[in-house]
């Protein structure tokens, strides 16, 4: 296997990881949309620039192994619970849930802590979470509710369903485009997927253009690339 390739296998099963520990952790789905943001958006993509710069010594990225990742991915969701949540994770809570799931490597707490830190560090210590898929899809579907009665029928959990779909896929002509983009071809492919096609009367893709001033031509390929990635054997 290709090193590019190898980097990645483990990226898709670190996402996957992020995404079956939200479940289990019971998150709500603004922590967890923001944890895959800054876990696979921002921290994988910038790792390779990082390492070549800094912590020539930091044991938890050299080299990157898989149990390394699933640590990171873990405090992903720690720091956007305390960005999110009144009572945020606590990190005994966190390392009880990693000596379950992550086979590879035993963590303490202070290693998570260390975790933490570098993961700021490879952020930049920039964490902002305004500019998320998951914000503008909600504003979005409650802008459809109150405009079309057909709004009502569209499934939001099949919506979460299409972003956990793209990022366990790394489907980056769609995560590559702009979060409101993201959200506005999620909601149209969703509306493809869960409204009876007998109900299609609502010009949805018309609307969403003029409501996010998104280019129709491209929300109509950004959703192609959904359908086609959610419908693959």
């Amino acid at each position: 296997m290709r090193r590019s390739e190898c980097h990645s296998d483990l990226r898709l099963r670190a996402v996957g990881f992020l995404v079956h520990s939200a479940h289990e952790l019971q998150i709500r789905p603004i922590v967890k949309y923001t944890a895959l943001s800054l876990f696979a958006d921002r921290f994988y993509p910038s790792l390779t620039r990082y390492l070549q710069e800094n912590d020539k010594g930091n044991w938890l990225l050299r080299p990157i192994r898989e149990s390394s990742l699933q640590l990171f991915a873990l405090v992903s969701i720690w720091v956007s619970s305390k960005i999110h949540d009144s009572c945020p994770l606590s990190v005994k809570s966190l390392k009880c849930f990693g000596d379950k799931i992550i086979r590879e490597q035993h963590f303490t707490a202070r290693d998570f802590m260390e975790a933490e830190v570098t993961f700021l560090k490879v952020l930049d210590y920039e964490i902002g979470a305004g500019n998320i898929a998951f914000r503008f899809l909600e504003e979005l579907l409650l802008q459809f509710k109150a405009v079309a009665k057909v709004g009502e029928l569209v499934n939001f959990e099949a919506c979460l369903d299409i972003i956990d779909i793209l990022y366990e896929k790394e489907e980056s002509s769609v995560l590559c485009s702009s979060p409101l983009s993201l959200a506005a071809s999620t909601l149209v492919a969703s509306y493809v997927i869960t409204v009876p096609k007998q109900r299609w009367e609502f010009p949805v893709l018309s609307w969403v253009k003029f409501v996010t001033s998104c280019k129709e031509e491209e929300i109509a390929n950004l959703v192609r690339d959904i359908l086609k990635h959610v419908f693959a054997p």
